[in-house]
Protein backbone atom coordinates (compact mmCIF):
# COMPACT_ATOMS: atom_id res chain seq x y z
CA UNK A 1 0.00 0.00 0.00
CA UNK A 2 1.48 3.38 -1.06
CA UNK A 3 1.87 5.58 2.09
CA UNK A 4 0.51 8.84 1.69
CA UNK A 5 0.62 12.08 4.45
CA UNK A 6 -2.32 13.77 4.28
CA UNK A 7 -0.37 16.62 6.72
CA UNK A 8 2.32 17.00 4.08
CA UNK A 9 2.79 20.30 1.96
CA UNK A 10 2.15 18.59 -1.26
CA UNK A 11 -1.04 17.31 -2.36
CA UNK A 12 -2.35 14.05 -2.02
CA UNK A 13 -2.98 13.76 -5.52
CA UNK A 14 0.57 14.54 -6.36
CA UNK A 15 1.98 12.39 -3.58
CA UNK A 16 0.07 9.69 -4.80
CA UNK A 17 0.92 10.49 -8.58
CA UNK A 18 4.55 10.61 -7.51
CA UNK A 19 4.55 7.19 -5.83
CA UNK A 20 2.47 5.15 -8.41
CA UNK A 21 5.35 6.89 -11.35
CA UNK A 22 8.14 5.60 -9.28
CA UNK A 23 6.54 2.36 -9.59
CA UNK A 24 6.32 2.34 -13.07
CA UNK A 25 9.49 3.53 -14.04
CA UNK A 26 11.33 1.09 -11.48
CA UNK A 27 9.11 -1.93 -13.28
CA UNK A 28 7.59 -2.61 -9.74
CA UNK A 29 4.04 -2.54 -11.97
CA UNK A 30 4.58 -4.03 -15.24
CA UNK A 31 3.75 -2.63 -18.74
CA UNK A 32 0.49 -3.53 -19.96
CA UNK A 33 -1.03 -4.62 -16.70
CA UNK A 34 -4.40 -2.29 -15.51
CA UNK A 35 -4.24 0.20 -12.25
CA UNK A 36 -6.75 -0.13 -9.51
CA UNK A 37 -10.29 1.31 -10.39
CA UNK A 38 -10.26 4.82 -9.56
CA UNK A 39 -12.81 3.45 -6.55
CA UNK A 40 -10.81 0.33 -5.69
CA UNK A 41 -7.68 2.73 -5.42
CA UNK A 42 -9.44 5.24 -3.29
CA UNK A 43 -10.82 3.41 -0.53
CA UNK A 44 -7.35 1.69 -0.33
CA UNK A 45 -5.75 4.97 0.47
CA UNK A 46 -8.38 6.53 2.13
CA UNK A 47 -8.81 9.93 -0.36
CA UNK A 48 -11.92 10.36 -2.93
CA UNK A 49 -12.22 9.29 -6.18
CA UNK A 50 -11.00 13.08 -7.60
CA UNK A 51 -7.62 12.94 -6.18
CA UNK A 52 -7.11 9.25 -7.84
CA UNK A 53 -8.64 10.85 -11.30
CA UNK A 54 -6.01 13.30 -11.22
CA UNK A 55 -3.46 11.52 -10.05
CA UNK A 56 -4.05 8.88 -13.18
CA UNK A 57 -4.42 11.66 -15.55
CA UNK A 58 -0.77 13.12 -14.84
CA UNK A 59 0.14 9.76 -15.25
CA UNK A 60 -1.76 9.57 -18.59
CA UNK A 61 -0.57 13.27 -19.58
CA UNK A 62 3.22 11.85 -19.26
CA UNK A 63 2.45 9.02 -21.25
CA UNK A 64 3.59 6.80 -17.76
CA UNK A 65 -0.20 5.30 -18.03
CA UNK A 66 -2.97 4.66 -20.83
CA UNK A 67 -6.88 5.28 -20.57
CA UNK A 68 -8.87 2.91 -22.36
CA UNK A 69 -13.01 3.73 -22.43
CA UNK A 70 -14.58 1.01 -20.37
CA UNK A 71 -11.74 -0.22 -18.97
CA UNK A 72 -9.68 1.93 -16.63
CA UNK A 73 -5.92 2.56 -16.87
CA UNK A 74 -2.87 0.79 -18.11
CA UNK A 75 0.67 0.77 -17.21
CA UNK A 76 2.99 2.27 -20.87
CA UNK A 77 6.19 1.44 -20.89
CA UNK A 78 8.48 3.43 -19.92
CA UNK A 79 10.80 5.99 -21.63
CA UNK A 80 13.86 3.77 -21.23
CA UNK A 81 12.28 0.99 -22.81
CA UNK A 82 10.81 2.39 -25.88
CA UNK A 83 14.46 4.56 -26.95
CA UNK A 84 15.90 1.29 -27.61
CA UNK A 85 18.48 1.37 -30.37
CA UNK A 86 16.54 -0.69 -32.39
CA UNK A 87 13.82 1.40 -32.49
CA UNK A 88 15.91 4.41 -33.30
CA UNK A 89 17.61 2.85 -36.07
CA UNK A 90 14.22 1.29 -37.46
CA UNK A 91 12.72 2.86 -40.92
CA UNK A 92 10.15 5.11 -40.36
CA UNK A 93 6.77 3.44 -41.09
CA UNK A 94 4.67 4.23 -44.78
CA UNK A 95 2.97 7.15 -44.35
CA UNK A 96 -1.24 6.16 -44.24
CA UNK A 97 -3.42 7.01 -47.06
CA UNK A 98 -5.25 10.55 -46.26
CA UNK A 99 -8.72 9.59 -45.40
CA UNK A 100 -11.38 10.64 -48.24
CA UNK A 101 -12.68 14.18 -47.34
CA UNK A 102 -16.77 13.78 -46.98
CA UNK A 103 -19.45 14.68 -48.84
CA UNK A 104 -21.25 16.54 -45.82
CA UNK A 105 -19.30 18.01 -42.70
CA UNK A 106 -21.08 17.95 -39.80
CA UNK A 107 -18.10 18.30 -37.66
CA UNK A 108 -18.21 21.48 -35.15
CA UNK A 109 -15.34 23.33 -35.61
CA UNK A 110 -16.13 24.87 -39.14
CA UNK A 111 -17.72 27.78 -39.92
CA UNK A 112 -19.52 29.19 -42.90
CA UNK A 113 -16.80 31.56 -44.95
CA UNK A 114 -19.41 32.62 -47.50
CA UNK A 115 -21.04 34.73 -44.43
CA UNK A 116 -17.83 36.13 -44.08
CA UNK A 117 -18.35 39.91 -44.78
CA UNK A 118 -15.36 39.96 -46.99
CA UNK A 119 -16.30 42.89 -48.97
CA UNK A 120 -16.15 45.50 -46.26
CA UNK A 121 -13.11 43.58 -44.08
CA UNK A 122 -10.98 43.81 -47.10
CA UNK A 123 -11.56 47.27 -47.85
CA UNK A 124 -10.96 48.33 -44.24
CA UNK A 125 -8.22 46.38 -44.27
CA UNK A 126 -6.71 48.34 -47.57
CA UNK A 127 -7.23 52.16 -45.91
CA UNK A 128 -4.87 50.84 -43.07
CA UNK A 129 -2.78 49.40 -45.13
CA UNK A 130 -1.79 52.51 -47.43
CA UNK A 131 -2.91 55.06 -44.49
CA UNK A 132 -1.57 53.69 -41.15
CA UNK A 133 2.14 52.83 -41.94
CA UNK A 134 2.78 53.37 -37.56
CA UNK A 135 0.67 50.09 -37.32
CA UNK A 136 4.06 48.03 -39.06
CA UNK A 137 5.61 48.86 -35.41
CA UNK A 138 5.26 46.99 -32.60
CA UNK A 139 1.92 47.81 -30.45
CA UNK A 140 1.33 47.48 -27.02
CA UNK A 141 1.43 44.00 -24.97
CA UNK A 142 -1.96 43.65 -23.84
CA UNK A 143 -3.40 44.90 -27.66
CA UNK A 144 -3.92 48.37 -29.16
CA UNK A 145 -6.16 50.42 -26.80
CA UNK A 146 -8.40 51.97 -29.59
CA UNK A 147 -9.54 47.86 -29.77
CA UNK A 148 -9.28 47.07 -26.24
CA UNK A 149 -12.20 49.96 -26.27
CA UNK A 150 -14.74 48.98 -28.76
CA UNK A 151 -14.17 45.20 -27.04
CA UNK A 152 -14.91 46.62 -23.48
CA UNK A 153 -18.27 48.28 -24.97
CA UNK A 154 -19.37 45.76 -27.11
CA UNK A 155 -19.36 42.97 -23.92
CA UNK A 156 -20.96 45.59 -21.99
CA UNK A 157 -23.70 46.20 -23.93
CA UNK A 158 -23.91 42.60 -24.98
CA UNK A 159 -22.50 40.19 -22.61
CA UNK A 160 -22.94 42.57 -19.55
CA UNK A 161 -19.55 42.45 -18.57
CA UNK A 162 -17.78 45.11 -16.62
CA UNK A 163 -14.35 46.00 -16.95
CA UNK A 164 -12.79 49.06 -18.44
CA UNK A 165 -10.37 48.77 -21.68
CA UNK A 166 -7.51 48.26 -19.11
CA UNK A 167 -8.67 44.86 -17.74
CA UNK A 168 -8.88 43.84 -21.41
CA UNK A 169 -6.03 41.58 -23.14
CA UNK A 170 -5.83 40.82 -26.78
CA UNK A 171 -4.32 37.19 -27.76
CA UNK A 172 -3.72 34.99 -30.86
CA UNK A 173 -6.72 32.44 -29.53
CA UNK A 174 -7.90 31.40 -26.45
CA UNK A 175 -5.14 28.53 -26.28
CA UNK A 176 -2.85 31.62 -26.01
CA UNK A 177 -4.66 33.38 -23.14
CA UNK A 178 -4.88 30.13 -21.43
CA UNK A 179 -1.08 29.26 -21.41
CA UNK A 180 -1.07 33.31 -19.91
CA UNK A 181 -3.57 32.48 -17.30
CA UNK A 182 -1.89 29.02 -16.14
CA UNK A 183 1.43 31.28 -15.40
CA UNK A 184 -0.75 33.24 -13.53
CA UNK A 185 -1.96 30.47 -11.34
CA UNK A 186 1.51 28.73 -11.47
CA UNK A 187 0.93 25.66 -8.34
CA UNK A 188 -2.93 25.58 -8.47
CA UNK A 189 -5.03 22.92 -10.18
CA UNK A 190 -8.80 23.25 -12.46
CA UNK A 191 -11.38 21.64 -12.07
CA UNK A 192 -12.93 20.65 -15.74
CA UNK A 193 -15.91 19.85 -17.12
CA UNK A 194 -16.65 16.14 -18.48
CA UNK A 195 -17.73 15.90 -20.58
CA UNK A 196 -16.03 18.92 -22.48
CA UNK A 197 -13.43 20.35 -24.51
CA UNK A 198 -10.05 18.19 -24.71
CA UNK A 199 -7.89 20.92 -25.67
CA UNK A 200 -8.38 23.20 -23.05
CA UNK A 201 -7.54 20.41 -20.46
CA UNK A 202 -4.11 19.76 -22.86
CA UNK A 203 -2.90 23.13 -22.70
CA UNK A 204 -3.60 23.81 -18.96
CA UNK A 205 -1.57 20.46 -18.61
CA UNK A 206 0.90 21.40 -20.99
CA UNK A 207 1.41 24.68 -19.07
CA UNK A 208 1.87 23.13 -15.80
CA UNK A 209 -1.60 23.01 -14.15
CA UNK A 210 -2.56 19.55 -13.32
CA UNK A 211 -6.47 19.22 -13.73
CA UNK A 212 -9.39 17.31 -12.44
CA UNK A 213 -12.82 16.03 -14.12
CA UNK A 214 -16.40 17.12 -12.71
CA UNK A 215 -19.33 15.28 -14.34
CA UNK A 216 -22.01 18.31 -15.24
CA UNK A 217 -25.48 17.66 -14.29
CA UNK A 218 -28.61 18.96 -16.48
CA UNK A 219 -27.60 22.29 -15.10
CA UNK A 220 -23.80 22.34 -16.16
CA UNK A 221 -21.09 22.27 -13.22
CA UNK A 222 -22.30 21.14 -10.24
CA UNK A 223 -20.48 23.59 -7.01
CA UNK A 224 -20.86 20.71 -4.12
CA UNK A 225 -18.96 18.44 -6.51
CA UNK A 226 -16.37 21.11 -7.65
CA UNK A 227 -16.07 21.75 -4.00
CA UNK A 228 -15.01 18.34 -3.12
CA UNK A 229 -12.56 18.10 -5.87
CA UNK A 230 -10.11 20.52 -4.01
CA UNK A 231 -9.23 22.22 -7.10
CA UNK A 232 -8.90 26.15 -6.76
CA UNK A 233 -9.52 27.05 -10.28
CA UNK A 234 -12.85 26.25 -12.60
CA UNK A 235 -13.13 26.24 -15.97
CA UNK A 236 -16.54 27.03 -17.63
CA UNK A 237 -18.81 27.35 -20.52
CA UNK A 238 -22.05 28.51 -18.66
CA UNK A 239 -23.57 30.52 -21.65
CA UNK A 240 -23.84 27.36 -23.68
CA UNK A 241 -22.24 24.18 -22.66
CA UNK A 242 -20.09 22.26 -25.41
CA UNK A 243 -21.23 19.68 -26.05
CA UNK A 244 -24.23 19.16 -24.56
CA UNK A 245 -25.44 22.51 -25.03
CA UNK A 246 -26.83 23.32 -21.41
CA UNK A 247 -27.03 26.67 -20.30
CA UNK A 248 -26.36 27.27 -16.78
CA UNK A 249 -28.80 29.08 -14.78
CA UNK A 250 -28.77 31.94 -12.63
CA UNK A 251 -28.92 29.74 -9.18
CA UNK A 252 -26.48 27.56 -10.25
CA UNK A 253 -24.02 30.68 -11.42
CA UNK A 254 -24.70 32.27 -7.73
CA UNK A 255 -23.92 28.89 -6.32
CA UNK A 256 -19.86 29.25 -8.37
CA UNK A 257 -19.12 32.64 -7.60
CA UNK A 258 -20.40 31.52 -3.89
CA UNK A 259 -17.36 28.83 -4.33
CA UNK A 260 -15.07 31.21 -5.26
CA UNK A 261 -15.16 33.56 -3.02
CA UNK A 262 -15.40 31.33 -0.34
CA UNK A 263 -11.63 31.40 0.30
CA UNK A 264 -8.48 33.31 -1.41
CA UNK A 265 -6.99 32.11 -4.71
CA UNK A 266 -10.31 30.45 -6.44
CA UNK A 267 -11.06 31.87 -9.96
CA UNK A 268 -13.73 30.52 -12.54
CA UNK A 269 -11.94 30.81 -15.84
CA UNK A 270 -15.39 31.69 -18.21
CA UNK A 271 -15.20 30.70 -21.64
CA UNK A 272 -18.12 32.70 -23.31
CA UNK A 273 -18.47 29.91 -26.11
CA UNK A 274 -21.05 30.72 -28.62
CA UNK A 275 -23.10 32.82 -26.41
CA UNK A 276 -23.35 34.94 -29.87
CA UNK A 277 -26.13 32.44 -31.33
CA UNK A 278 -28.83 32.14 -29.33
CA UNK A 279 -32.29 31.95 -31.72
CA UNK A 280 -34.92 32.12 -28.63
CA UNK A 281 -34.23 34.44 -25.71
CA UNK A 282 -31.19 36.75 -24.97
CA UNK A 283 -28.51 34.78 -22.77
CA UNK A 284 -27.81 35.31 -19.04
CA UNK A 285 -25.31 37.96 -18.23
CA UNK A 286 -22.30 37.02 -17.97
CA UNK A 287 -20.71 35.53 -14.49
CA UNK A 288 -17.80 38.30 -14.96
CA UNK A 289 -20.93 40.41 -15.16
CA UNK A 290 -22.35 39.14 -11.57
CA UNK A 291 -19.10 38.62 -9.67
CA UNK A 292 -18.25 42.64 -10.54
CA UNK A 293 -15.13 44.19 -11.94
CA UNK A 294 -12.53 42.57 -9.42
CA UNK A 295 -14.69 39.56 -8.92
CA UNK A 296 -12.97 36.25 -8.98
CA UNK A 297 -13.62 35.68 -12.32
CA UNK A 298 -11.87 35.51 -15.88
CA UNK A 299 -13.56 36.36 -18.91
CA UNK A 300 -12.48 34.63 -22.25
CA UNK A 301 -14.21 34.68 -25.68
CA UNK A 302 -13.03 34.44 -29.47
CA UNK A 303 -14.10 36.11 -32.60
CA UNK A 304 -13.47 32.72 -34.49
CA UNK A 305 -16.93 31.61 -35.03
CA UNK A 306 -18.45 35.39 -35.35
CA UNK A 307 -15.57 35.73 -37.90
CA UNK A 308 -13.49 33.06 -38.64
CA UNK A 309 -11.17 30.87 -36.65
CA UNK A 310 -8.29 31.38 -39.49
CA UNK A 311 -8.63 35.21 -37.86
CA UNK A 312 -6.68 34.23 -34.88
CA UNK A 313 -8.50 36.92 -32.15
CA UNK A 314 -9.23 36.52 -28.66
CA UNK A 315 -9.70 38.17 -25.64
CA UNK A 316 -9.75 37.47 -21.88
CA UNK A 317 -10.98 40.30 -18.91
CA UNK A 318 -8.61 39.79 -15.98
CA UNK A 319 -10.01 41.03 -12.56
CA UNK A 320 -7.81 44.40 -11.10
CA UNK A 321 -6.57 41.45 -8.56
CA UNK A 322 -4.76 40.26 -11.20
CA UNK A 323 -3.59 42.94 -13.60
CA UNK A 324 -0.53 44.27 -11.87
CA UNK A 325 0.89 40.58 -12.03
CA UNK A 326 -0.18 40.08 -15.77
CA UNK A 327 1.82 43.11 -16.50
CA UNK A 328 4.50 42.63 -14.75
CA UNK A 329 5.54 39.44 -15.90
CA UNK A 330 4.14 40.19 -19.64
CA UNK A 331 5.72 43.19 -19.43
CA UNK A 332 8.22 42.13 -22.12
CA UNK A 333 6.09 40.23 -24.58
CA UNK A 334 5.24 41.42 -28.23
CA UNK A 335 1.28 40.92 -28.36
CA UNK A 336 0.40 37.68 -30.58
CA UNK A 337 -1.85 39.29 -33.18
CA UNK A 338 -0.83 41.40 -36.07
CA UNK A 339 -1.95 45.37 -35.73
CA UNK A 340 -3.41 45.26 -39.14
CA UNK A 341 -5.58 42.68 -38.05
CA UNK A 342 -6.53 44.84 -34.12
CA UNK A 343 -6.97 48.09 -35.98
CA UNK A 344 -9.33 46.39 -38.71
CA UNK A 345 -11.49 44.77 -36.11
CA UNK A 346 -11.42 48.05 -34.42
CA UNK A 347 -12.63 49.48 -37.35
CA UNK A 348 -15.60 46.75 -38.13
CA UNK A 349 -16.71 47.55 -34.49
CA UNK A 350 -16.91 50.89 -34.18
CA UNK A 351 -18.33 51.78 -37.82
CA UNK A 352 -21.25 49.19 -36.74
CA UNK A 353 -20.47 46.24 -39.34
CA UNK A 354 -19.81 43.79 -36.64
CA UNK A 355 -23.29 44.08 -34.99
CA UNK A 356 -24.80 43.98 -38.52
CA UNK A 357 -22.71 41.30 -39.18
CA UNK A 358 -23.49 39.03 -35.77
CA UNK A 359 -27.59 39.84 -36.88
CA UNK A 360 -27.11 38.66 -40.35
CA UNK A 361 -25.54 35.28 -38.94
CA UNK A 362 -27.81 34.64 -36.50
CA UNK A 363 -30.91 34.82 -39.15
CA UNK A 364 -28.80 33.07 -41.64
CA UNK A 365 -28.12 29.92 -38.63
CA UNK A 366 -31.36 29.96 -37.02
CA UNK A 367 -32.92 29.36 -40.70
CA UNK A 368 -30.52 26.67 -41.64
CA UNK A 369 -30.59 25.06 -38.14
CA UNK A 370 -34.71 25.09 -38.49
CA UNK A 371 -34.29 23.58 -41.57
CA UNK A 372 -32.08 20.89 -40.83
CA UNK A 373 -33.97 19.68 -37.69
CA UNK A 374 -37.17 19.68 -39.72
CA UNK A 375 -35.51 17.92 -42.18
CA UNK A 376 -34.09 15.16 -39.40
CA UNK A 377 -37.25 14.77 -37.90
CA UNK A 378 -38.93 14.11 -41.57
CA UNK A 379 -36.23 11.34 -42.40
CA UNK A 380 -35.55 10.06 -39.25
CA UNK A 381 -39.07 8.99 -36.86
CA UNK A 382 -38.67 8.94 -33.88
CA UNK A 383 -35.28 11.12 -33.22
CA UNK A 384 -34.74 13.55 -30.70
CA UNK A 385 -32.84 17.08 -31.05
CA UNK A 386 -31.48 18.57 -28.07
CA UNK A 387 -29.97 22.02 -27.86
CA UNK A 388 -31.42 23.15 -31.14
CA UNK A 389 -32.02 26.89 -29.82
CA UNK A 390 -28.16 27.68 -29.12
CA UNK A 391 -24.86 27.27 -30.77
CA UNK A 392 -24.33 25.78 -34.35
CA UNK A 393 -24.47 22.48 -33.54
CA UNK A 394 -27.09 20.29 -31.53
CA UNK A 395 -26.89 16.56 -30.02
CA UNK A 396 -28.57 13.79 -31.82
CA UNK A 397 -30.06 10.87 -30.13
CA UNK A 398 -32.24 7.81 -32.29
CA UNK A 399 -32.69 5.26 -29.74
CA UNK A 400 -32.10 1.85 -31.13
CA UNK A 401 -29.90 2.80 -33.90
CA UNK A 402 -27.14 0.58 -32.35
CA UNK A 403 -24.92 2.83 -30.23
CA UNK A 404 -22.86 5.69 -31.25
CA UNK A 405 -19.60 3.97 -32.61
CA UNK A 406 -22.08 2.31 -35.34
CA UNK A 407 -24.00 5.72 -36.03
CA UNK A 408 -20.87 7.22 -36.62
CA UNK A 409 -19.30 4.44 -38.90
CA UNK A 410 -22.81 4.36 -40.99
CA UNK A 411 -22.91 7.94 -41.64
CA UNK A 412 -19.23 7.94 -42.90
CA UNK A 413 -19.99 4.98 -45.18
CA UNK A 414 -22.57 7.66 -46.96
CA UNK A 415 -20.48 11.02 -46.94
CA UNK A 416 -21.27 12.05 -43.48
CA UNK A 417 -18.41 13.27 -41.10
CA UNK A 418 -19.53 13.72 -37.38
CA UNK A 419 -18.50 12.68 -34.32
CA UNK A 420 -20.04 10.55 -31.17
CA UNK A 421 -20.53 12.15 -27.54
CA UNK A 422 -18.38 9.76 -26.04
CA UNK A 423 -15.55 11.48 -27.55
CA UNK A 424 -15.97 14.43 -25.42
CA UNK A 425 -16.03 12.40 -22.63
CA UNK A 426 -12.77 12.90 -20.99
CA UNK A 427 -13.56 10.26 -18.24
CA UNK A 428 -16.32 7.94 -17.49
CA UNK A 429 -17.81 7.66 -20.73
CA UNK A 430 -20.52 5.70 -19.36
CA UNK A 431 -22.04 8.76 -18.43
CA UNK A 432 -23.07 9.45 -21.85
CA UNK A 433 -26.49 9.37 -23.75
CA UNK A 434 -26.91 6.15 -25.50
CA UNK A 435 -27.06 6.41 -29.41
CA UNK A 436 -26.67 10.14 -29.53
CA UNK A 437 -24.03 11.88 -31.69
CA UNK A 438 -23.05 15.58 -31.90
CA UNK A 439 -24.19 17.69 -35.34
CA UNK A 440 -22.78 20.45 -36.40
CA UNK A 441 -24.43 22.53 -38.99
CA UNK A 442 -22.56 25.76 -39.74
CA UNK A 443 -20.30 24.70 -42.30
CA UNK A 444 -23.55 23.06 -44.00
CA UNK A 445 -25.03 24.56 -47.13
CA UNK A 446 -28.50 25.17 -47.14
CA UNK A 447 -29.00 23.39 -50.65
CA UNK A 448 -27.44 20.41 -48.71
CA UNK A 449 -29.56 19.96 -46.04
CA UNK A 450 -32.49 17.39 -47.76
CA UNK A 451 -29.47 15.29 -49.01
CA UNK A 452 -27.58 15.04 -45.54
CA UNK A 453 -30.72 13.74 -43.91
CA UNK A 454 -31.77 11.39 -46.50
CA UNK A 455 -27.97 10.19 -46.68
CA UNK A 456 -28.11 9.56 -42.86
CA UNK A 457 -31.50 7.72 -43.05
CA UNK A 458 -29.93 5.49 -45.24
CA UNK A 459 -27.32 4.70 -43.18
CA UNK A 460 -29.37 4.30 -39.56
CA UNK A 461 -32.67 3.01 -40.66
CA UNK A 462 -31.37 0.83 -43.77
CA UNK A 463 -29.17 -0.85 -41.21
CA UNK A 464 -29.31 -4.83 -40.37
CA UNK A 465 -31.25 -5.00 -37.40
CA UNK A 466 -33.60 -1.16 -38.04
CA UNK A 467 -35.03 -3.16 -40.68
Amino acid sequence: MIELQPNEKTPLYEQLYAALADEIRTGQRAPGTPLPGRRTMAAQQGVSVNTVDTAYQMLAAEGLAEPRPRSGFYVQKTYGMLHSRARRTAPPAPPSAAEPAPLYDLSTGSVDTALFPARSWGRIQKELLYQRPELLQRGETQGDAPLRAQIAAYLSSYRGVECTPEQIVVGAGIEYLLGCLAHLFAGGMAAIENPGYSRTRTVLQNSGIPCTLVDIDREGLPADALEESGANLCYLTPSHHFPTGVTMPAPRRAQLLAWAAAKPGRYILEDDYDSEFRFDTRPLPSLQGMAGPDGPVVYLTTFSKSLAPGIRIACMVLPQSLLGRYRRDFATYANTVSRFEQQTLCEFMAGGYFTRHLARMRLAYKRRMEAFAAALRAALPGVELDGVHSGLHFLLTLPGAGGEKAMVAAAAEQGVRLRGLSEYYLARPELCQADTVVAGYSALREEDVEAVAAALARAWLCAPGNG
